[in-house]
């Protein structure tokens, strides 16, 4: 059992607090289970997008809970219990007891499955916290959209932990036009969305306006309006958001999800920034 691994991965991220020890297992556990994947057919099929995605592969300051896919191609015959049946095998050489429960509904355009584990965290060294209660038990939850909006972007990324493997993901423009529908179409609001905003400008990503306008056709308020969407209609429609949006509430769902030293930062989210981001939109 390669417990030993796991511990050393988690002294790597230098945590602060119990909250970050509690993300950083998580997202060690995420990586173990993007490394099982690519041991199998899975990444022929699909593509590694999200929040997740983009801080493993591109550098992301925030912590993120869920693992999101994409097909490649629309098959509604897919099912992701069918490539994660082996993880519990793969995930027990490193002291996991993987849960895995299939939360799919009939028919369900989105695959569901739930990763539970209550055994590897009783068995890490933990500095800001017990070796009991929430830092003991993670839950990751896996989905596939499996009629997704054509025309993303996609390439090849590499882990080097737990040991060397491919993940097949979402180019930058795509995942920035993914968090653009996202932003506009969400019918909740979600902070950590806006922080990720922060991200893309500040990186100067490009959009890839092909698949949002895929998107924004297939799913949200303007869904099949055949509307044109360029840099011009996005930067109004986000405008319209920015200047609508309670920034202090918006904030609050993020300070969990990064590190102490960022959260001062917090503070200044406004329209005023966020309006200002926009001028680096392309």
């Amino acid at each position: 059992m390669s417990i030993k691994i796991i511990q050393q991965r988690l002294s790597d991220y230098n945590c602060k607090t119990d909250i970050e020890e509690q993300h950083a297992i998580r997202e060690i556990t995420q990586e173990l289970v993007l490394a099982a994947l690519g041991r199998g057919d899975f990444f022929k099929h699909a593509l590694f997008q999200g929040g997740t995605c983009l801080r493993i592969f591109y550098g992301l300051n925030r912590f993120s809970e869920d693992m999101d896919f994409i097909l490649r191609e629309a098959d509604h015959q897919f099912e992701l219990k069918d490539h994660i049946k082996h993880l519990t095998d793969e995930l027990a050489a490193y002291g996991y007891n993987l849960q895995i429960s299939d939360r799919n509904q009939v028919d369900a355009k989105v695959k569901k499955a739930f990763l539970k584990d209550y055994s590897v965290g009783k068995l890490i060294e933990f500095h800001y916290a017990g070796q009991t209660g929430s830092l003991a038990k993670i839950r990751i939850k896996l989905e596939v959209d499996t009629n997704p909006p054509m025309g993303s972007g996609s390439e090849l990324k590499y882990l080097d932990f737990p040991f060397v493997t491919s993940v097949a993901v979402q180019d930058r423009p795509s995942l920035f036009a993914g968090k653009i529908h996202a932003l506009l179409c969400r019918e909740y609001v979600k902070g950590r969305d806006w922080y990720d905003l922060i991200w893309y400008t500040s990186n100067r990503t490009s959009i890839n306006y092909d698949f949002l306008t895929a998107a924004i056709s297939q799913s949200g308020p303007w869904q099949s309006q055949n509307i044109t969407v360029n840099k011009a209609w996005t930067l109004s429609q986000l405008e319209k958001k920015i200047i609508a949006l309670d920034w202090k509430h918006a904030a609050s769902d993020v300070r969990m999800f990064v590190r102490a030293n960022e959260q001062p930062s917090l503070s200044l989210w406004s329209k005023e920034l966020f309006l200002e981001q926009l001028k680096k939109l392309k």
